[in-house]
């Protein structure tokens, strides 16, 4: 009998079985593994490994996922990291159809890869280096913003308030000056709005919608939930900011730029005859969302991890004040010259970010071509996922990956030490770009604050260290007492 005859007959019940069957099948073969695949749970047909994964914590998931296949399987060996992050292979992002919904393609500053990325990260690079990131010239725009936050910290006269939003309103004014030229009061409604509107978007980024999206996008673009509210808020951030955009358009002077959408105006006037380059308008308002989002979002975050460990320590919280105290003083500011002479201040902060760990799964890389990682083949095309929680909590690194201890950064003597295995930036050629802009703003808001106040839970109130997980880890939201030394 011909396939055609069989075809003919066959009653609708069975061509929907030969259907199906003719899918799985196609389903099988394309997510085949290779031969010496790292090993991990099977997928399911058509949904993949969707479901396997733990969506409100799936860092720790892989990190014992990590453990009960075997040390250097799954998703890489923690040792092999920082070999995963070298130019090659293993530098370029993975398409994500959310990420593309949002920007139209564009892919912006992170997610872009190829020419357009080397060229829009040199220039991001090379700008904020010009406008004072790394340099002593930024540190009087950072330590004005903290005398602003300070007086609307006395504002509560020590009474319990919730930092999370002033936080992020300081830290992300610092990112505005740069790109922007000016930063926005506390009071200003719309900018909050922005600010919330960010930090949702961001928690949502990490949830199972996001993820549902990028494994289903024509479908999820019909069905409620989660992304649709990633989708509009983006779409009125981006709105903010191209208003911000068409205001420079206006009074921008080729012979004076001001900030980063300034020389970003005078690089598109430049780059005419290199398209593949990507600088337009369009790409402005994506790049600048990606500055303005990530410049905020992270930092703000550490500060308040880092509140939290100050009143669950309140004996590391004297000592930091007695350094303050000895170092600085309370004449004058702090500056980033104090910071070689303060390693005890500093472990503080380092241990801060390692157990806060930010960015759990920083973000996503994918391979550019077939290679080997710790034994095992990895195709071109395979989306690779950073665990960088297996990285600071490894005990094989840290003597207490656990705990809060600030011997992992301070030697015998109490003197600073550099650990080869903190890694809360990332590493390789796709390193967190505001690292320096971040390690400045961390240790200038912190000693700011320990010189001022001393910071205690409200009464009856003990410090909790549940988190909630998206893009990035962050506390649940809690209260804090500031009282003027």
């Amino acid at each position: 009998m011909s396939l055609f005859c069989l075809w003919e007959s066959l009653d609708l019940r069975g061509v929907l079985i030969f259907l199906f069957l003719l899918l799985l099948m196609l389903d099988t073969v394309k997510n085949w593994k290779p031969r010496n695949f790292p090993p991990g749970p099977w997928p399911v047909p058509f949904l993949g490994n969707i479901f396997n994964i733990d969506s409100k914590q799936p860092h720790i998931y892989l990190t014992k996922l990590r453990r009960q296949v075997g040390q250097g399987r799954s998703v890489g060996r923690e040792t092999k990291l920082e070999e995963a992050f070298q130019p090659r292979p293993f530098s370029a992002r993975p398409f994500s159809p959310l990420a593309d919904r949002i920007t139209g393609d564009l892919g912006s500053l992170v997610m872009t890869n190829g020419h357009m990325w080397k060229k829009q990260r040199r220039f991001a690079l090379t700008t904020l280096k010009n406008f004072g990131v790394g340099k002593k010239i930024l540190e009087s725009t950072i330590l004005e913003e903290i005398r602003h936050l300070q007086e609307t910290i006395e504002e509560e006269q020590g009474r319990p308030f919730d930092p999370h939003f002033i936080f992020n309103n300081a830290v992300s004014n610092i990112i505005c000056c740069l790109v922007f030229g000016h930063r926005f009061e506390y009071g200003d409604g719309h900018f909050q709005k922005i600010l919330h509107m960010i930090f949702e978007s961001m928690y949502l980024e990490g949830s199972i919608w996001a993820t549902l999206y990028d494994a289903f996008p024509t479908v999820m673009e019909f069905l409620p939930g989660g992304h649709q509210k990633v989708i509009s808020n983006y779409e009125q951030i981006t709105a903010f900011l191209r208003e911000e955009i068409k205001q420079h358009r206006q009074d921008w002077d080729p012979s004076a730029h001001r900030d980063y959408i300034d020389c970003y105006l005078g690089e598109i006037e430049k780059s005419k005859d290199d398209v593949e380059a990507g600088f337009h308008e369009r790409n402005l308002c994506y790049t600048t969302l990606d500055l303005f989002a990530a410049g905020t979002e992270t930092t703000s975050t550490t500060l308040r991890w880092a509140v939290l460990h100050l009143m669950k320590y309140p004996q590391i919280q004297e000592k930091v004040q007695a350094e303050i105290d000895s170092v600085i003083g309370q004449a004058r500011q702090p500056s980033m010259e104090d910071k070689p002479n303060m390693p005890y201040t500093d472990a503080v902060i380092h241990e801060v970010q390692r157990m806060g760990n930010v960015a759990p799964l920083s973000l996503p890389h994918m391979t550019t071509e077939d290679t080997t990682l710790g034994g095992y083949f990895i195709p071109k095309g395979t989306e690779v996922i950073p665990n960088l929680t297996s990285v600071l909590f490894d005990k094989n690194e840290w003597q207490t990956p656990d705990t809060f201890n600030l011997g992992h950064f301070l030697d015998a003597e109490g003197q600073f030490v550099r650990r080869d295995a903190f890694l809360p930036f990332s590493a390789g050629n796709r390193v967190c770009l505001g690292e320096q802009l971040a390690r400045m703003e961390l240790f200038l808001f912190l000693t700011s604050f320990l010189q001022k106040y001393t910071f205690s839970c409200p009464e009856g109130v003990e410090p909790s260290f549940k988190f909630q997980v998206g893009v990035t880890l962050s506390p649940q939201d809690f209260k804090i007492c500031a009282v003027c030394r």
